[in-house]
């Protein structure tokens, strides 16, 4: 069982003791589920349990989590529009609830992030910046939080590689995108690393940080690294599929 889901039931019943309302032990069942990677059956009983308790931030956040983690179990792109849409409704709600949570910060940032995805381009230059905005929220309410620095690393390396036509463009037609550096990605991702070393999301977008900055030793060595670990986190299973297939166009 990860630890982090124990040090949250073990929150949760710090708070809540036995005997609470239905509300929790629809959470801790909810909880138990994400744990199993299983988020269509988390997010039915995160449903419920907002339903329950209505404007609750860590079950909105919690629900931001499932909508998001959905999408990687379809291959619709209108689905995975719409996932991520809710997502974002979700943490928007979260945050207006307890703005000064790290979590709940970083989940606008990867919201954004991902309905970037599926947006226009000036759309995803603007997404582009709140992700930037967010994440460096998230990382000043919490120096140590990893995923702060795991997002942070990647807006860097993926900014920093645009191509200088596209940059132009951005200049010239939406303003512009803040400094990135592929420097700066290495090191965000390297604390993502020593913060938790146990995630291999993190030694994949390393690899890719690495990578960028031009390091294609070290960086074969993070996609190894990660791909010798076991999943701990939904998002794992992409990641390592991505440094598999970075390896295979690696000399």
């Amino acid at each position: 069982m990860p630890a982090r889901f124990c040090l949250l039931l073990l929150a949760l019943a710090c708070v809540h003791p036995l005997g609470a309302a239905e509300p929790d032990r629809l959470l801790r069942d909810a909880l138990a589920a994400e744990s199993r990677f299983d988020s269509k059956a988390a997010l039915d009983l995160l449903l419920k349990a907002d339903a329950a308790r209505p404007n609750d931030p860590f079950i909105l956040q919690k629900l931001s989590r499932q909508y998001s983690d959905l999408t990687l179990d379809t291959p619709d792109l209108a689905e995975k529009k719409r996932l991520c849409t809710e997502a974002l409704a979700c943490a928007q709600r979260a945050v207006a609830l307890r703005p000064k949570d790290p979590v709940n910060v970083l989940s606008l940032a990867i919201c954004y992030g991902k309905l970037a995805t599926y947006s226009d381009t000036r759309t995803k230059i603007a997404y582009s910046r709140l992700v930037k905005e967010h994440a460096d929220q998230a990382a000043a309410l919490d120096p140590n939080y990893d995923y702060a620095h795991h997002v942070l690393g990647r807006w860097h390396y993926e900014v920093a590689t645009l191509g200088v036509a596209t940059r132009v463009i951005v200049k010239l037609v939406y303003g512009g995108l803040p400094a990135a550096s592929t420097a700066e990605a290495v090191r965000r991702l390297t604390r993502a690393t020593e913060l938790s070393p146990q995630l291999p999301a993190h030694r994949v977008e390393l690899g890719f940080a690495l990578l960028a900055d031009g390091q294609r030793d070290a960086a074969r060595r993070s996609f190894e690294q990660a791909l010798e670990m076991p999943q701990r986190e939904k998002y794992d299973d992409e990641a390592r599929r991505r440094a598999r297939a970075a390896l295979e166009h690696l000399p």
